[in-house]
């Protein structure tokens, strides 16, 4: 079994290609607005992530 990542896969040249196809696609203005977005989830996941672990009580 092949166990390889995407980002092994992905070389300098793929990831500028890859760069240009997401500006053209969504603009310069856009991608900021995105990245905003993204942070935003990324940072109620962890805060989720952080909420759902259960207290241990310290015996002592």
């Amino acid at each position: 079994m092949l166990n390889t990542t995407i980002a092994a896969l992905l070389g300098g040249p793929e990831l500028i290609i890859l760069g240009v196809a997401v500006l053209l696609l969504f603009g310069g203005k856009k991608i900021p607005e995105l990245m905003k977005g993204l942070g935003k989830g990324i940072k109620e996941f962890k805060a989720g992530q952080e909420e759902d672990k259960p207290e241990v009580p310290k015996q002592a």
